[in-house]
């Protein structure tokens, strides 16, 4: 699989813009602020329905304008996938599929699996367990529809029962029949995501460590483990044990919605030990990891975004990535970069086609293509 050809209208900061892609390489380089982690997003967000960085539809909109749409087409063996994306913030969201919208948005996840690596990725090693969680929760929603439903279904009723534990303390008043109810909701889609997800980690595992062992060089050693309070009671007993806590706090206070991903380097917690480099190796070691096991169970390769990420490496580590990208079995590959002489020097060293695109003030021009 690879993207062919990817039009913008109104997004970001591109009014009209037309990238024909390279099935291997592609490259955008320029200033920062120029629109060159613009174009990963409109790559992403074709494949996701959604921004990788988790912002609004209305935030996605170019400064003057009341929509944006984004035309792209996947080549997939030997037919072409038109995806047209028509959003009007607040008021409409289409997606369509070869002209046929979609009757939901979550069929479309996963029909064209992506993977971004971007600078602030360290942070799914030393932020909060939120942000582990949706890395599992974006892997596993591209794999496994029934999981994405599930999930969906789940924040859902979350949301409902928070609400009415609010409600409960502003009325004064406790309706444990309601409660039950939302309960009842939660246990079955939750103890479903639970067994996924530790399925999951368990063959993430030994992926990551390969992944971590070729950018280090065996350097350290690094492991995970799902963390979660369903491995060792029911679900129908931690919401009993809770009830009392989760009135007085007017949220929910267990459930998969507190899981973790438990990161170790050298057998230590890594968000409390790990350097800045083993940080870094670690972020990029997840992301590789989980395009590996996505090109597995889609039985075709992701698309790998690469935002930005060479000039947060050393040297060292650049080059150990660069073999690890050459030896693999990556297919399409989307890198930003503010350094042309350091991306000829990358290029040099590939024996691959590519294309080069200078980006300034939102406009994408074709320098090279090979």
């Amino acid at each position: 699989m690879h993207l062919e050809k990817l039009k913008l209208t109104n997004f970001k900061n591109y009014e009209q813009q037309e990238i024909t892609c390279s099935p291997h390489l592609n490259c955008f380089l320029g200033l920062n602020g120029m629109g060159k982690t613009n174009l990963l997003d409109a790559v992403y967000y074709s494949c996701m329905t959604k921004s990788h960085t988790n912002v609004s539809d209305s935030n996605l909109v170019r400064h003057g304008a009341d929509f944006f749409r984004l035309e792209a087409y996947f080549k997939i063996k030997d037919r072409t996938d038109k995806i047209v994306a028509k959003i009007i913030p607040r008021k409409s969201k289409i997606i369509e599929y070869n002209d046929v919208a979609y009757n939901k948005l979550s069929d479309h996840v996963g029909a064209y699996p992506v993977v971004i690596v971007a600078p602030g990725d360290t942070e799914m090693v030393t932020d909060g367990s939120e942000i582990r969680r949706r890395f599992i929760d974006n892997t596993l929603s591209q794999i496994d529809h029934a999981y994405l439903e599930a999930l969906m279904l789940y924040n859902k009723v979350l949301y409902q029962r928070n609400a009415a534990l609010k409600q409960f303390a502003e009325q004064r008043h406790f309706n444990r029949g309601l409660l039950e109810v939302y309960n009842a909701q939660l246990i079955t889609p939750g103890k479903m995501i639970s067994e996924k997800r530790k399925n999951f980690a368990e063959s993430f595992r030994e992926i990551l460590q390969q992944m971590y062992n070729a950018i280090s060089g065996k350097r350290e050693t690094v492991d995970c483990q799902y963390d979660s309070k369903l491995l060792k009671n029911t679900f129908e007993e931690l919401l009993a044990q809770a009830e009392e806590k989760d009135r007085i706090l007017q949220r929910s206070t267990v459930g998969i919605h507190r899981d973790d991903l438990f990161l170790k380097i050298d057998e230590h917690p890594a968000k409390q030990f790990a350097s800045q480099g083993q940080l870094k190796s670690l972020a990029l070691s997840l992301k590789l990891a989980q395009y590996e096991i996505l090109r597995r169970e889609k039985k075709m390769q992701p698309l790998l975004l690469l935002d930005d990420i060479f000039d947060k490496l050393d040297k060292n580590r650049v080059r150990q990535l660069l073999e690890l990208l050459l030896q693999q079995s990556f297919g399409q590959i989307f890198i930003t970069d503010t350094d042309e002489q350091r991306i000829q020097d990358i290029l040099s060293k590939l024996n691959t086609s590519y294309c080069i695109y200078l980006i300034e003030e939102g406009i994408a021009t074709l320098s090279h293509i090979i």
